[in-house]
């Protein structure tokens, strides 16, 4: 009867292997739940933003590649440049590369290492230690296959790392999405900036060529006895003034080409700044909805690093926990051995190894609790960091299209601003012209109408750039192979 039990042992054993083989200390992931509400903030910055349009299911805003998003050519032109030469997308990209490199280091952990290796060793053995008597000199040839050190992953300590190391892999490729996006964004940007500081350089060129010549003709009025010492002070200083706020913008226009060339990793054609529209085009598309808060959590790039690095931080818990339990190495070796290297591969000469060893904890002074306790606040701290990119995602949204929700309107009372000070402007002139209105107040009118022309040109350049602000934060950019491959792992 024992015969029968002793052939059942050996696959009892191997059960029990392939049972330990399977074991897993990683806890179950449990997404967190989203600590902001299912929809956007209401009220009245926001009602005539596209928050009042949930989407219903069909496509949003972020849905549109940057190259559907950016109607101008020039502006295209600039971006794809970029993409394909900026320095910190090209670091982006290579840091993706290293995470990959790294999760194959740790991948490879799980299979045992073959290594080849041949050695010869020549000894000499003194008279007195010599059997015969007499010293000798020996030499002994090896050749050997075999492996070192390999750990069975009985309770999946290995896997964990593993799987840790896969987590932040998938970390950092959307650490490379957010990346591109925020390249797109600042480009655009850049670009509208630069657009933004022509026109002011050309509206001040105006504004100068219009006070020289009424600073012409009060000096020669004032040559003539008509007006006063006043006024030809006064029409010098709005002069003076619009001649500083040249030179301003034209060391500002300067610089936003250098801060261009920067992003996009070369220089920047004068041609395609010259070709470039006015700020009031509309070069861009904004009749699509905004989708709802959920949808950044398959969107925004930010957010899904942030669960990515709570995956892998939620995978060491496994590996520290497997770290009570006993280690298994195997050190095994076969090859030959001989006295000459001519009867190194002569029957008989064969030799092999094998070296099993264990390792079992027993007293540590609390390190391995230490770092199951350093694990497990370690996912803690990705919980937070997860949380608060999502409320961060839910703010610069909500900022975003209250911005938009108020930006029309503020537009739109700033034209009617322009059109109020330009009558007033022509009024005061024409009223001194006559003599019925002193100098003081056609220069108060023409500071007014060039005050007003500046705020609407920046006015243009706040409602575009939050468009670009409200594309970026929804997550919009991302390559679609980015996109399905975040949903694909939720």
């Amino acid at each position: 009867m024992t015969k029968p039990r002793l052939a059942r042992l050996p696959i009892t054993a191997s059960l029990a292997l392939l049972l330990l083989g399977g074991c897993s200390f990683i806890p179950d992931y449990v997404r967190p739940a989203s600590p902001v509400p299912e929809a956007w903030p209401v009220g009245a910055a926001y009602t005539t933003s596209s928050a009042a349009r949930p989407g219903n299911g069909g496509p949003v805003l972020a849905d549109l590649g940057w190259e559907d998003f950016f109607q101008s050519p020039q502006l295209r032109g600039l971006i794809q440049t970029a993409l394909e030469n900026n320095r910190d997308l090209r670091v982006a990209a290579l840091n993706v590369e290293q995470a990959r490199a790294q999760y194959r280091i740790q991948r490879s952990d799980l299979l045992p290492t073959l290594d080849a290796g041949g050695s010869l060793t020549r000894q000499r053995t003194p008279a007195d230690l010599s059997r015969t008597g007499r010293s000798a000199v020996g030499s002994q040839w090896e050749a050997t296959v075999g492996t070192t050190s390999f750990e069975l992953d009985l309770f999946g300590r290995i896997r964990s790392l593993e799987q840790s190391a896969l987590e932040s892999y998938f970390a950092t490729e959307q650490a490379q999405v957010a990346t591109r996006i925020a390249l797109i964004a600042e480009v655009a940007n850049a670009y509208l900036t630069l657009l933004a500081d022509k026109e002011l350089l050309k509206l001040t060129d105006d504004t100068l060529r219009t006070q020289r010549q009424s600073f012409d003709l009060t000096r020669r009025s004032f040559d003539r006895g008509v007006g006063t010492q006043l006024d030809v002070a006064q029409a010098r200083t709005a002069v003076e003034t619009a001649r500083a706020n040249r030179a301003a913008y034209v060391r500002q226009i300067a610089q936003d080409k250098n801060a261009l060339t920067l992003l996009v990793g070369g220089p920047v054609s004068e041609s395609v700044l010259d070709a470039a529209a006015s700020l009031g085009t509309g070069d861009f598309i904004t009749d699509l909805p905004v989708g709802l808060p959920s949808d950044l959590l398959q969107r925004r790039p930010d957010i899904i690093q942030a669960e990515y690095d709570l995956r892998s931080a939620n995978a060491n818990i496994g590996a520290a926990r497997a770290a009570f339990f006993p280690t298994i190495g195997l050190t095994a070796s076969a090859g030959t051995a001989s006295a000459a290297l001519s009867g190194l591969f002569d029957g008989g000469s064969g030799a092999w190894s094998f070296v099993p060893q264990i390792s079992l904890p027993i007293f540590d002074f609390g390190r391995r609790e230490a770092n199951l306790e350093s694990a497990k606040i370690q996912r803690e701290i990705g919980v937070a960091q997860y949380e608060r990119s999502i409320q961060t995602a839910f703010r610069e949204v909500s900022d975003a299209l209250a911005a938009q929700g108020t930006l029309d309107d503020q537009l739109d009372a700033q034209t009617a601003l322009v059109d109020a000070t330009r009558s007033s402007y022509d009024l005061s002139i024409l009223r001194y012209n006559r003599g019925l209105d002193s100098f003081l107040n056609a220069l108060d009118s023409q500071r007014s109408l060039y005050s007003a022309q500046q705020d609407l040109i920046n006015a243009r350049l706040s409602q575009l750039s939050n468009l670009v602000t409200l594309y970026k934060v929804l997550g919009g950019g991302a390559p679609a192979e980015a996109v399905k491959m975040a949903a694909d792992t939720k």
